[in-house]
């Protein structure tokens, strides 16, 4: 008579219950996560090692991510595992070819390290856009061209003038208007506190910005 496993392997459960010595839950999270390993090698160069060899490398990573691996650290296992994998076969890519009595191998970024950073990464972005995304609209126009925040490359204020039928003169004071606005804490608080600069001294650096852009503004109207 069969038994029937208590634990989901995509639940976080299953990885506390393989990291504390279930086979069923080990093998479960690695059949279902054996196809970042193909990922991974598709898009890394292999040095002239065989693929099997590199296959069975970055199984061994995705066996060990799944034994390192928090669920309740904030990181995705996939790109946690991703990084992981990739360090395994980097390293045995490397070995491969370095030269009999060559310097050892550096040390490769350490997987948890650079998801947090991705992570991190990713949340900025997502708060910057969600700043800009609150301005007039022809302000965030100018910004989005001006720092290619649509994925494209930036454009300079003598190419986004005629985008709007002005000149580059008029498309500089919209785009230091849009920063201005980005700098005050309506727009920009969460932004601020996950970049670390929600202090008083970083407040009253904006705000001195914007009193000389004010100036400046106001000067150029006489």
């Amino acid at each position: 008579m069969s038994t029937v496993h208590p634990i989901n392997p995509r639940e976080p459960d299953a990885y506390v219950c393989a990291q504390g010595g279930c086979q069923v839950c080990l093998d479960g999270l690695i059949r279902q996560h054996e196809g970042l390993v193909h990922v991974v090698l598709r898009r890394q160069a292999r040095g002239g090692v065989a693929y099997e060899d590199l296959l069975q490398e970055g199984r061994i990573g995705l066996w060990q991510a799944v034994l390192h691996f928090d669920p309740h650290h904030g990181v995705a296992f996939s790109t946690y595992a991703g990084v992981a994998i990739e360090r395994r076969i980097w390293r045995a890519v490397a070995r491969a070819n370095r030269p009999q009595g060559g310097l050892p191998l550096p040390e490769p970024p350490d997987p948890l390290q650079v998801a947090e950073e991705n992570l991190w990464r990713a949340r900025v972005h997502f708060a910057l856009l969600e700043a800009v995304s609150h301005l007039p609209e022809r302000l965030r126009q100018v910004i989005v061209a001006a720092y290619g925040l649509d994925g494209g490359s930036p454009r300079t204020l003598a190419a986004i003038g005629p985008q709007f039928g002005v000149s580059r003169e008029m498309a500089r004071h919209w785009r230091n208007d849009g920063l201005l606005l980005l700098r005050l804490p309506a727009f920009s608080g969460r932004l601020r506190r996950l970049c670390g600069q929600d202090s008083r001294a970083a407040y009253a650096r904006t705000q001195a910005l914007n009193r000389a852009w004010l100036r400046q503004k106001r000067g150029g109207r006489r």
